[in-house]
């Protein structure tokens, strides 16, 4: 509900996801509970998730529902997470801005006479005004970090290769720059806890190309201290 008075407000959700009801069962059912048990994460339009559409802000994929969840999604789940919601981005996402032909422009919710940054500008003003309390972004050059910035929330590009990109729909570019997801939320320790979370066996698994480094709980102490 909260997500749907934001986005009436600012235009930052393109999608809600089938589903969350099954995915809350399924959870309850669960032995292991995961770390990210019972938290409802929103999704950057491109990364995909079954029976939805990954447009990057382009018509020519519109009506393209993909088969299956991205890894990312997958894992999140496995962690007891409820993917929840898709959010807006820019045209081809190689944008400071969010905005594009499909549904329009985002607002930052801080002032609506400014841009949300982007291009994750939908999880930014999202989670900026009340609607997620987690997110997962995507940043080249600025893609996370930016609307971290403009929206005042926390933001973390990973380290190349760190996080499966595998299932997203960066497809209409090869670029020298590695992209990587990443999470949103309002404070470091909610960083910390999905990196925690995602740096799994499960990722492992399910992309042998990501090196199998678990969370190092020492070295994020020694940087927040």
């Amino acid at each position: 509900g909260e997500a749907l008075e934001v986005t009436q407000e600012v235009n930052c959700v393109i999608d809600f996801i089938h589903g969350c009801e099954d995915q809350v069962q399924k959870l309850k059912k669960q032995k292991e509970k995961g770390l990210l048990y019972g938290i409802p994460v929103s999704i950057k339009d491109h990364i995909h998730c079954k029976g939805h559409v990954s447009s990057g802000g382009m018509v020519k994929f519109l009506g393209q529902a993909m088969e299956e969840d991205s890894v990312i999604v997958q894992v999140l789940k496995s962690q007891g997470a409820i993917p929840f919601v898709k959010t807006n981005n820019p045209q081809t996402m190689i944008n400071y801005d969010c905005s594009n032909l499909i549904f329009g422009q985002t607002l930052n919710p801080l002032n609506h006479q400014k841009s949300p940054g982007g291009s994750s500008g939908g999880e930014g003003a999202l989670i900026a005004a009340g609607g997620s309390i987690l997110g997962i972004g995507s940043d080249i050059a600025g893609s996370i970090r930016l609307p971290a910035s403009f929206c005042g929330l926390c933001g973390l590009k990973p380290t190349g290769n760190r996080i499966s990109p595998s299932a997203c729909s960066d497809r209409t570019f090869v670029l020298a720059v590695t992209g990587m997801l990443g999470p949103m939320a309002r404070d470091v320790d909610s960083l910390a806890l999905c990196m925690k979370a995602l740096l799994c066996e499960e990722m492992f698994r399910l992309d042998p190309t990501v090196p199998p480094l678990p969370f190092d709980e020492e070295v994020c102490l020694r940087g927040n201290p």
